[in-house]
């Protein structure tokens, strides 16, 4: 942010409060204050030198104000800027006004790609009320019928809201992997295998390369006889050092059996993150980046060769420190050749598909995005480009595709347009739009496809697995544990 030297004290605006970005409940706020002067559109627009058409964007909560121009309308309507910002309804009909807009611009009525219904002072308070009763039924239902997945998609959405939070930045286990580094003696650059290894020997393990490692696992520890066996196979579709240093993640964090699913994906996040700070260390990659930043050639894959990693370790690095280091938001996508998520961050508010509970994973994605065209782009070698224009602003995203054993994966990092310029491949020719979650955007067949094809044609879906358990059960979900003992004695008694 620029900042002016000479600029007084009492002019400089006030920091947003947390729950400041409530466009709806400001924006029905400012329209109540001002319909309470008796000024119309027109005369509160000529008094903060804001045209009408703006001010109706910012009371429909479809524009999100600066803190500027609400200091002026606050001063225009004789309030504080405090008051203004509170949004609390004046009484319970306002409430039910508030709850009602909020509601239509939520994923599950999006979903039912029904018509908005205009609130205003002619609905009666009783339609309002049935509408949001049907609606809070309507969520109530589905709640149940996804039964005991629910926990898991809910334990992925806050755990995705946790990481927007904090930018995906974690201090502590940024300066955890860091003292680790010093007690090896590495102190600048990637880490080689070689220091991988010098890091287990120092918390006192040894490493096994095993050709029987049980299908379902990467690695196994053995904390009694403070062995790791890693799979010696050379078609292993993980980096050994990225498996060993999650073993060993694991470990320094003091992690044992999850205490349930939300705790398995925190552990799991953690370890990963103090793997790819082990990795990729904060000092040299901050270091690598803001200096390609500097020379706007900012490139996933320059990360990438730099530090001898994988594309996606290289991007989920880029999302820990974008944000904190250089300013930048940002958004992260795994998805499979079927369009399905499987993987998602941001904290650029771009709209990822979303549930009612707000859970992305196993939603499909627009087609009209980077991560689904790029699987149509022959050139596999080099990253591709392109602007999306969504219903929440022009992004920018790279993407490369990559095939694995359960099929082809895109791997994108975007960023929104005013980010764009500190990226190679901004120039790119690339561009599409996006309405999602309308159907008309990709979901619903074409007229004329489905007049043709609509009443006469009946595929028998493949089941998506991974779907249908989204919770495994197990002390370790995903993990057969009877083939995790059954190894473990094997190897306890070949000593």
């Amino acid at each position: 942010m620029k900042t002016s030297a000479a600029r007084p004290e009492s002019l400089t605006p006030p920091e947003l409060p947390d729950d400041a970005l409530d466009t709806v409940a400001v924006g029905r706020r400012i329209r109540t204050l001002r319909k309470e002067k008796g000024l119309t559109l027109d005369q509160l627009g000529e008094a903060v030198g804001t045209v009408p058409s703006q001010l109706s964007l910012l009371e429909n909560g479809k524009r999100e104000p600066r803190i500027t121009q609400l200091m002026k309308i606050a001063a225009a309507l004789s309030t504080s800027l405090e008051d203004l910002l509170s949004a609390q309804p004046v009484d319970r009909r306002a409430a039910l006004e508030l709850e009602l807009e909020r509601a239509q611009r939520g994923p599950l009525y999006s979903s039912l790609n029904l018509p908005a219904v205009k609130v205003g002072p002619r609905l009666p308070t009783e339609v309002i009320e049935a509408l949001l009763g049907l609606q809070g039924e309507l969520a109530r239902r589905l709640d149940e019928s996804l039964a005991t997945p629910e926990e898991a998609r809910r334990a992925n959405t806050d755990l995705r809201v946790q990481m927007r939070e904090c930018a995906n930045y974690y201090p502590d286990l940024e300066a955890g992997a860091q003292e680790l580094l010093r007690a090896v003696g590495h102190h600048n650059g990637p880490l080689s295998h070689h220091l991988a290894a010098d890091l287990a020997e120092h918390l006192g393990f040894s490493i096994r390369f095993v050709s029987d490692l049980p299908h379902s696992t990467r690695s196994v520890t053995d904390e009694k006889n403070k062995v790791i066996y890693l799979e010696r196979s050379t078609r292993s579709e993980h980096d050994p050092r990225s498996v060993l240093l999650q073993a060993l993640a694991r470990h320094q964090l003091g992690y044992g059996e999850p205490e349930d699913y939300a705790d398995f994906l925190r552990q799991r996040v953690n370890t990963n993150y103090f793997a790819g700070a082990l990795l990729m260390p904060q000092k040299a990659t901050v270091a690598f980046l803001a200096e390609a930043k500097k020379r706007r050639e900012l490139a996933i894959e320059d990360l990438r060769d730099a530090f001898a990693v994988s594309y996606e370790s290289a991007a989920h690095r880029f999302t820990n420190l974008a944000t904190r280091h250089l300013d930048i938001t940002c958004h992260f996508q795994k998805v499979h050749e079927s369009g399905i998520l499987h993987k998602g961050y941001e904290n650029d508010n771009v709209n990822f598909p979303a549930d009612h509970t707000g859970a992305i994973e196993g939603q499909t994605v627009c087609r009209h995005w980077t991560s689904r065209e790029v699987f149509e782009v022959p050139d596999k070698f080099r990253a591709f480009e392109q602007f999306t224009d969504t219903v929440a602003g022009t992004f920018w995203c790279t993407a490369i595709t990559e095939r694995h054993s359960s099929g082809e994966y895109s791997l994108s990092i975007g960023v929104p347009f005013e980010h764009v310029r500190w990226f190679r491949g901004r120039g790119t020719p690339h561009r599409s739009a996006s309405t999602c979650p309308d159907p008309a955007c990709c979901r619903s067949a074409p007229e004329g496809l489905e007049a043709a094809w609509g009443k006469v044609a009946f595929p028998a879906a493949r089941a998506n697995t991974h779907l249908l358990a989204a919770m495994p059960q197990g002390a370790f979900p995903g993990v057969d544990q009877t083939e995790v003992y059954q190894f473990l004695e094997r190897h306890s008694l070949r000593g």
